[in-house]
């Protein structure tokens, strides 16, 4: 008997909560003028959002490093597959590619930044990036309107100050660290939120894309960044192998120097003691040519490690393969007015449907509790 009841209940729960469907959306159909026209509104909206946020362009550069034979081991060939990378596992170089998004984003890397020349497609600007982040960013004029009082507070609060001078650019090292202005570290946070780096674990392959309110301005960065990353690498890898190459150079300047002193040597002994048979004359003449010839070994021999050392450098320098150079963007990658546009639409019309079905009710009993 209790599973005849069930039986019977259940269509009848059903048919009740179609009822209930239906209600809602003959409910929502009589409103259906209301819904257009506040759909026709965010519409406004967002066309007007829109085209009030600057265009912003982006520019990606793939850079492919150079890979060692050591690196196509079996057990570094599984390790890619898991998505582990062994190429620096022996400890010769820790400079991975996976620390090449915190050498970017470092203060120091974005520092020199400062100075990089770049220029408008339109050539109105034509500046340093520093100037260009500092007094020629665009931003929508809700953004001024909103400034405005923080301005004038500003700008009252300066007048019972006086005028203070502001400390010089400390772009300076002072024992190892950089000090920067309030204003100049405002740059390098600016700068670094534009600059996107990804570093594929497996191959190695580097990613940079940098975002511009101009789109020669962000091919400009764009290559300017990945030169000198490329800089920081080769100057990290090559360190000690040019130190040592400056060593030799200097001990070649110098073993060449008494080489040729003691060379000069023996040959003004042998031209003022041509006709002299004296033993005393004989033996410092032998003297001075096995002092030529022990210089002139040192000579040669420093002379074959000098070789060896610029051929180190040159050996340990990396390669870097461009797969993807820096190219002028035709299209703005920000804002998307589409997706502004279907994003207050959606919001818009459901906003709308809960006030229809459910705020107008639960307003009418809040209003009604309140005149009571």
């Amino acid at each position: 008997m209790m599973e005849e009841k069930k039986q019977e209940m259940l269509p009848k729960e059903s048919a009740e909560q179609e009822i209930d469907l239906i209600e809602l959306a003959q409910k929502l159909w009589g409103e259906r003028r209301l819904i257009l026209k506040v759909c026709g509104i965010a519409v406004v909206l967002a066309l007007i959002v829109g085209f009030s946020i600057p265009k912003e362009y982006s520019t990606t550069v793939t850079l492919a490093p150079e890979i060692s034979s050591r690196s196509s081991s079996s057990m570094s060939a599984l390790a890619a597959m898991a998505g582990i990378n062994l190429r620096n596992a022996s400890g010769e170089d820790a400079l991975s590619p996976e620390l090449y998004p915190d050498i970017v984003n470092s203060t120091p890397f974005l520092v020199d930044l400062f100075n990089a020349r770049v220029k408008s497609l339109d050539n109105r600007i034509d500046t340093t990036l520093y100037n260009y982040m500092q007094k020629h960013q665009r931003g929508p004029w809700w953004g001024t309107v909103m400034s405005l009082p923080f301005r004038a507070i500003g700008w009252v609060g300066s007048l019972f100050k006086g005028d203070e001078s502001e400390e010089e650019s400390s772009l300076k090292t002072q024992g190892g660290t950089i000090s920067l202005t309030k204003e100049e570290d405002g740059i390098v946070g600016a700068i670094k939120g534009r600059i996107t780096v990804n570093v594929d674990k497996k191959t190695g392959v580097t990613t940079l894309s940098v975002l511009m309110q101009d789109p020669l301005i962000s091919a400009t960065v764009t290559d300017t960044l990945m030169h000198n990353l490329q800089k920081y690498i080769t100057d990290y890898r090559t360190n000690k192998a040019r130190h040592d190459l400056a060593f030799t150079e200097k001990l070649y300047q110098e073993s060449k120097a008494d080489y040729e002193e003691a060379q000069r040597a023996y040959a003004q002994f042998v031209d003022a003691n041509q006709n002299i048979i004296l033993r005393s004359a004989m033996v410092e003449q032998e003297r001075l040519q096995n002092e030529m010839n022990l210089t002139y070994q040192v000579y040669t021999q420093v002379a074959q490690q000098l070789q060896m050392a610029k051929a180190k450098v040159q050996e340990i320098t990396p390669v870097y393969t461009v797969v993807q150079p820096a190219t002028v963007p035709l299209r703005a990658a920000k804002p998307s007015k589409m997706l502004i546009l279907i994003g207050f639409v959606f919001l818009a019309g459901v906003g709308c449907s809960c006030w229809i079905l459910f705020g107008r009710d639960l307003f009418k009993e809040w209003r009604g509790h309140a005149q009571a």
